[in-house]
């Protein structure tokens, strides 16, 4: 709900990158540019652990 309001009331000159999972759908609908990433190669694969604070 949060998040919610603080795009509605953002001044037009202001751009928001929210970043994350699982968006809910109100954010996707409220929100101007919407992008999909996926995962084409990623240090996991070479057995590199997460980082504390970023992947975990």
């Amino acid at each position: 709900e949060e998040l919610l309001a603080l795009i509605g009331e953002r001044p037009p000159c202001v751009e928001l990158v929210i970043t994350g999972r699982r968006a809910d759908p109100r954010i996707i609908e409220a929100a101007d540019l919407v992008t999909e990433m996926r995962e084409v190669k990623h240090y996991y694969q070479c057995g590199v652990p997460c980082r504390k604070g970023i992947e975990s």
